[in-house]
């Protein structure tokens, strides 16, 4: 019942780095279906174009010892020979056939899944030892809809074959008398349009099992909104976290930046939406550097701060919005700006210069 209620919260499709984790671990969607089709296709040009001089090399073999039959010695090392020639006649005949099979079978692998290599499958699991999970995935929904589909196919495909023998096994008289090379043509006919209606028919349900496989596979794969949060978190960090740590590196910032505000020479004004607070050292800095600024609640913080420690405040609205969107915190101010700086910077001694003497 959990486990049906797991399933139902499972509502968003995989994310990519799921499905990159089950590849690696060689966990993908994969149809036996095409492999069979596949083989069964190479099978076809087999038969249709390799097969007759593969057999007609090997009845020439065994024809020769058959005709000089009464010549050939029958001593234990003229057997061995005859019966070695034959096994390389007879390899030699079927190599090329398994090979182009065997390859149709790993192409049908590459086609689906690509290249994948993978030990994961390989390794042991204590928990395969167990049988009991065995046996009831032998009464499985899986196992009945992977049975209920092999008996319509063997179903389907022993129709065919019968279908296109019931003519050869009526008239089994008929290749009774027949030469040999005609007779082999003849089944040769019979083959080829076998394996070519069967190849057929493994087409269509190769392309079905196909869908069904990734559709399962998908549906496998879907993951629940939580799982996707812890995903993220896996991979980004708990965003709680981040913006915690975010905010106290922030506080930490501003922190300092309040304490740079009592060794600056001027703070220059919006004069109630900004503040930015600067120092100039003729002797150590080659143009005015920006100690502190800030907006609405922090502005009305600095321009305390500087009262609070005798700060000269010059309202100048432009130079005021432009510093503040233009020079970050410990930087100098650029060219443009040196004009009306300078303006400031001349007023500010001025007023030192006044107070001093008062």
């Amino acid at each position: 019942m959990a486990e049906d209620e797991d399933d139902a919260s499972k509502t968003e499709d995989a994310s990519g780095k799921k499905l990159s984790d089950a590849r690696e671990k060689g966990d993908v969607p994969m149809s036996q279906e095409v492999k069979i089709w596949l083989m069964l296709l190479a099978s076809l040009v087999v038969v249709s174009m390799i097969a007759p001089s593969s057999i007609r090399r090997l009845s020439d073999g065994l024809v020769g010892y058959l005709e000089h039959a009464g010549t050939v010695p029958v001593d234990q090392g003229a057997i061995g020979g005859i019966l070695r020639d034959t096994a390389l006649t007879a390899f030699l005949a079927i190599l090329l056939p398994v090979l182009i099979m065997a390859a149709a079978g790993v192409l049908g692998t590459i086609l689906q899944i690509g290249w994948l290599v993978t030990a994961e499958k390989m390794k042991p699991d204590i928990a395969k030892l167990n049988p009991l999970p065995a046996f009831m995935r032998l009464f499985s929904m899986q196992n009945g809809l992977e049975l209920v589909k092999g008996f319509v196919k063997m179903a389907v495909i022993g129709a065919v074959c019968y279908i296109i023998l019931k003519p050869m096994m009526i008239s089994v008289e008929h290749y009774a008398g027949m030469p040999m090379e005609l007779l082999l043509s003849e089944i040769q006919y019979l083959v080829v349009r076998l394996f070519l209606w069967v190849t057929i028919i493994m087409f269509l349900l190769a392309g079905g099992d196909l869908f069904y496989q990734r559709f399962k596979y998908a549906e496998k794969m879907k993951m629940s909104k939580h799982d996707q949060k812890e995903e993220y978190k896996q991979q980004e960090g708990d965003p709680i976290v981040k913006g915690r740590l975010r905010q106290m590196r922030f506080d930490k910032a501003r922190q300092r930046m309040m304490q740079a505000v009592p060794r600056a020479d001027v703070v220059v004004t919006n004069p109630t939406h900004f503040a930015v607070a600067l120092k100039y050292d003729q002797s150590a800095m080659a143009a005015p550097v920006v100690l502190a600024k800030g907006a609405d609640a922090v502005a009305a913080k600095i321009r305390e701060i500087a009262k609070e420690n005798d700060i000269p405040i010059v309202e100048n609205p432009p130079l005021a919005r432009a510093l503040f969107a233009s020079v970050e915190i410990d930087q100098e101010i650029p060219p443009e700006h040196y004009k009306a700086m300078a303006e400031v910077i001349s007023y500010v001694f001025k007023l030192k210069n006044r107070l001093g003497r008062n």
